[in-house]
C-alpha cells in the first residue's frame, strides 16, 4: 500500500503536480506503524483511511499530497494484485516441486507392472511409472492454468472514484503499475473487475482437486486388501489410540480434506463477481478470508504431497500378487482380438471369450487352463498362440512412447 503511494506520488510530480521538494520529504518520512494503524482505525472504521492518518503524522505538511486524487481501491486491490502475484510465485515453485517428483517416480517405476482397475474391478495390466507419468502431466496442466491466472490478476488500478480518471491522470495509473510490475486495465469502475480473482482461485481449486485425485489413488491402493502402496509412516508414529496396528494414510486424507475448502473458496470467489452499479464492499470482507486461506493452502497441501510422493513406500511384489489374482482373465481383452484377427466376427468372438472367463471363475480355474479344456478355442488358436497371450510384455511395448509424448 505504501508503495502504491509512493509511486503515484512520483508520476504526479513527473506531472507537475506535487513539488520535487515535497516529493522528497514524503519519501524521506513515509513510514508507518501497524499497532498505531489499529488504533486509528477503532475511531475511523475505515482501514485507508487510518492507514493515511498514520502516514500524514509521520511525514508531516507535505502528506497534504499523499493519496491525492485517488480513491481507497486504487491503493487496496494495486496492493492485493501485488500479494497475489508474489502468492502465486510461491505456488508455482511448489508445482515444479511436486512435477520434478512425480517425473523420478515415473522414471523409476517405469515398467513396474501392476494391475489397471476399472469401477474398482480388474482390468489390464498397467505400470506404476504410467500413473505417476499421469499426474505429472495433470500437474504441467496445473502449472499453466496458474500461469494464465497470474497473469490475470497482474493488474493495478489507479483511476479514482468510479474509474473515470476524473480526478487522476491514466498516466499516474501507467506509472505506478509499471513499477509494481503490473499491467494497467482496459477499463475498471471503482474497483477491479472480480472475474479476475475467480480464475485465481478456481485454477487453485483445481489444482487441489487434482492433489485429491491423486491421494484417493494412494489411500485406495493401500487398502489392507490391496496393499500395493503405503504412505510413509515414521517408527515413532502412532495410528490408533485404540489399535496399535493401525498405519493410516493421513496426509492424504487431510490433503483431499482441505480440497474441499479450496473448492469452497472457489465458488465464494464467483459469488464476489456480483457487485452492485460500479462497486459495493460485499466483496472485500469474503477476500480478507479466502485469498489467504487458499493460497496457503495450496502451498501446504503442495509440500504436504511432495513429502507423501517423495517418500511413498512401493510394494512391487504386491503389484504382481495382485496382478495374478484373478486368475489370467484379464488377458481376454487379447485373445477377443486374437479371434477377430483369426476371422470372427466380433459378437462371436466376445461371446466365446465371456463364457470361458466366467466359467473359468466358476469352476475356480486359471483362465489359461480353461481356455486350453475349451474346445471352441483350441480349435481356432493353437497351445503356443494361447501362451502369448499371456506374455506381460505386450502391455509394456509402448510405455516408452507414453513417456515421451508426455516429456518425462
Amino acid at each position: 500500500m505504501l508503495d502504491t503511494e509512493l509511486f503515484a506520488c512520483e508520476a504526479l510530480a513527473k506531472l507537475g503536480r506535487i513539488p520535487k521538494a515535497s516529493l522528497f520529504q514524503i519519501q524521506k518520512r513515509a513510514r508507518f506503524d501497524v499497532d498505531r494503524i489499529k488504533e486509528l482505525e477503532l475511531e475511523t472504521n475505515h482501514d485507508v483511511i487510518a492507514f493515511l492518518k498514520n502516514l500524514s503524522e509521520n511525514i508531516g505538511e507535505d502528506a497534504k499530497y499523499i493519496h491525492m486524487g485517488l480513491t481507497s481501491s486504487d491503493i487496496l486491490d494495486t496492493a492485493l494484485s501485488v500479494q497475489m502475484q508474489e502468492a502465486c510465485d510461491i505456488l508455482i515453485d511448489d508445482i515444479k516441486k511436486v512435477m520434478r517428483i512425480l517425473r523420478s517416480k515415473a522414471r523409476r517405476y517405469k515398467k513396474t507392472l501392476m494391475m489397471g482397475r476399472t469401477h474398482s474391478v480388474h482390468a489390464e495390466p498397467v505400470t506404476f511409472g504410467l500413473k505417476m507419468a499421469l499426474y505429472y502431466d495433470e500437474m504441467t496442466r496445473n502449472l499453466d492454468r496458474l500461469k494464465r491466472s497470474r497473469s490475470i490478476i497482474s493488474i493495478g488500478k489507479i483511476s479514482g472514484a468510479v474509474g473515470t480518471y476524473a480526478n487522476i491522470d491514466p498516466f499516474v495509473e501507467s506509472y505506478t503499475c509499471k513499477k509494481l510490475g503490473l499491467k494497467s486495465p482496459n477499463i475498471s469502475t471503482q474497483i477491479l473487475q472480480r472475474d479476475r480473482h475467480a480464475e485465481f482461485l478456481n485454477a487453485i481449486a483445481i489444482t487441489g482437486t487434482s492433489l485429491e485425485k491423486f491421494a484417493t489413488e494412494f489411500r485406495n491402493l493401500q487398502h489392507t486388501e490391496i496393499g500395493e502402496v503405503e504412505e510413509y509412516f515414521s517408527s515413532t508414529q502412532k495410528g490408533s489410540s485404540a489399535m496399535p496396528h493401525k498405519k493410516n494414510p493421513v496426509i492424504c486424507e487431510r490433503i483431499c480434506g482441505l480440497a474441499r475448502v479450496l473448492r469452497a473458496n472457489a465458488l465464494a470467489s464467483m459469488e464476489d463477481m456480483v457487485l452492485w452499479h460500479e462497486r459495493d464492499i460485499s466483496h472485500s470482507s469474503v477476500e480478507r478470508v479466502i485469498l489467504p486461506d487458499s493460497t496457503i493452502l495450496l502451498d501446504y497441501m503442495l509440500n504436504k504431497f511432495a513429502e507423501v510422493v517423495s517418500r511413498l513406500i512401493v510394494h512391487e511384489d504386491r503389484m504382481l500378487e495382485n496382478l495374478n489374482k484373478s486368475g489370467g482373465v484379464v488377458f481376454s481383452g487379447r485373445l477377443l482380438l486374437e479371434l477377430i484377427n483369426k476371422g470372427l466376427t466380433r459378437d462371436e468372438a466376445y461371446d466365446k471369450v465371456q463364457k470361458v472367463a466366467f466359467s473359468a471363475k466358476k469352476e475356480n480355474l486359471e483362465f489359461k487352463e480353461a481356455l486350453q479344456k475349451d474346445d471352441g478355442i483350441h480349435s481356432i488358436l493353437n497351445a503356443k498362440e494361447i501362451e502369448g497371450l499371456f506374455d506381460l510384455r505386450y502391455h509394456l511395448k509402448n510405455v516408452d512412447r507414453i513417456f515421451r509424448h508426455v516429456g518425462i
